[in-house]
């Protein structure tokens, strides 16, 4: 989003306002604790200010606790529905309706980061047919041995036929809080800290069919990233660019109010897009037949709708935004934070471009031409001199987008965690969040490059 204020900035307001409230209750499936699992994890190896993990493989599957799903082998290893732990009811607060559902669940081992964790992010990868949606959870222990409830990071469904995707307010245990799509320690200053996590799956089908959500990926990036106004420069690397779609959110403005009117409320799913397609995916002529005939770039559009949060109000959830590119065949999206411009360049020279959020006032970034208190954009290159080149999608036109900002003001708006906004208060940055969305079949430089930045 750009130019006013986000949707994530009023929410965030919203619940500070409300903090000590109990933490929201889960679908009513899931809200009884899972049966003991296997002991933690191994801490990772190094430490640092951000670590993932993500679990995908088939004995990743088979290490969690499993309540009525099962592990399915194959080239992308998954998890289904098996014999289902029961039924229960779920009333879907935007619509108001009540249906029944057969569930079963999946409880990840206890992970141990190596960053005791300020914030967490969950993200997964997954298909849901019609008469199918997932949950999301996490629960943690925090450093001082206390531990958190379970906390709901997302109802989804590739879909909208059946509920409405959705991240759930409100939900704090007087230590933390999670602000839509991201769990965050109420006041870092005190030294607590998210030492340990889990996650939960429930997957949800009609009763009585043989329907299946299918998830091949979930996990979650731990991070600590101090505070700070400004950030070290980094050394330019060789020049590259790919080459990228460009789609503009500005044409769009004023379409589909029910997913947020357009123009600069999409900068993510406009982004999003960009990315699938350059990765030679793009949705049907029949999954676009829903869009107006006379609307440029309907593949935007569709974008749209299929990441909006009904509760967010808006299509800038981050996690739904890697979930809708890994419901394209053969694509893995996470959401994660990068520690420098030195790790977007190792991406790029594999061939791999990045969605990255960042905000800033106008005079921070020569040529923007706007400020934003939240935006997305696509970084599709470096020039010689080691300036960033974006497909920025707050541009007028398609053929406006792409665009070259210099590399000291881009670098410091998108990794530093506190900035001045127009009215000279203190408020957050993104510290590096970001979404990398690549194939389930890396070639051997993109699997070099993922892990150097810690997402394989």
């Amino acid at each position: 989003m750009s130019r006013s204020a986000s949707r994530r900035s009023v929410l965030a307001a919203a619940l500070a306002a409300a903090a000590g409230t109990a933490a929201a209750g889960a679908a009513p499936a899931a809200a009884s604790a899972p049966s003991a699992g296997p002991g933690p994890e191994p801490a990772d190896p190094a430490p640092g200010t951000v670590a993932n993990r993500f679990w995908s493989t088939f004995t990743d599957w088979r290490s969690g606790t499993a309540e009525g799903t099962r592990a399915v082998a194959g080239h992308r290893p998954g998890l289904v529905v098996g014999v289902p732990l029961g039924r229960t009811d779920y009333t879907d607060p935007h619509t108001g309706l009540t249906s029944s559902w057969e569930y079963a669940r999946w409880t990840s081992p206890v992970h141990a980061p190596a960053v005791p964790a300020a914030e967490a992010i969950a993200s997964w990868n997954a298909r849901t047919p019609a008469g199918t949606w997932l949950q999301v959870e996490l629960s943690g222990t925090y450093t001082d041995g206390t531990a958190t409830p379970w906390f709901v990071m997302g109802r989804w469904a590739s879909g909208d036929g059946d509920i409405r995707r959705t991240s759930v307010d409100d939900q704090t245990d007087g230590r933390s809080t999670v602000w839509t799509d991201t769990f965050s320690v109420d006041d870092p200053a005190s030294g607590l800290r998210l030492a340990s996590y889990r996650l939960r799956l429930t997957l949800y089908r009609r009763p009585g069919t043989a329907l299946t959500p299918t998830v091949w990926r979930v996990g979650a990036m731990a991070s600590d990233v101090p505070d700070r106004f400004t950030v070290p420069a980094s050394v330019p690397g060789p020049a590259h660019e790919l080459t990228v779609p460009r789609y503009s959110q500005n044409i769009h403005v004023g379409q589909y109010p029910e997913y947020d009117n357009g123009g600069e409320a999409w900068c993510s799913p406009t982004s999003s897009q960009m990315i699938i397609e350059y990765w030679g995916r793009k949705p049907s002529a029949e999954d676009l037949a829903w869009v107006n005939p006379d609307y440029a770039d309907p593949q935007v559009c569709h974008a749209a709708r299929y990441t909006y949060d009904h509760q967010y109000q808006g299509c800038g959830n981050w996690p739904f935004n890697a979930a809708y590119a890994a419901s394209y065949p053969g694509l893995n999206a996470v959401v994660t934070r990068l520690r420098s411009l030195t790790d977007l360049e190792t991406l790029i020279r594999a061939g791999i471009p990045a969605i990255t959020s960042q905000s800033f006032l106008e005079e921070e970034l020569t040529g923007a031409g706007y400020g934003t208190s939240g935006h997305l954009m696509t970084v599709i290159g470096f020039t010689a001199g080691g300036d960033v080149i974006a497909n920025d999608p707050a541009s007028p036109t398609d053929e406006a987008v792409r665009r070259v900002y210099r590399r000291r003001e881009w670098e410091n708006i998108w990794l530093r965690t506190k900035r001045y906004n127009a009215s000279g208060k203190v408020v957050s940055g993104t510290g590096g969040v970001c979404y990398l969305y690549f194939p389930d079949r890396p070639t051997p430089a993109q699997r070099t490059a993922l892990r150097a930045v810690g997402v394989l």
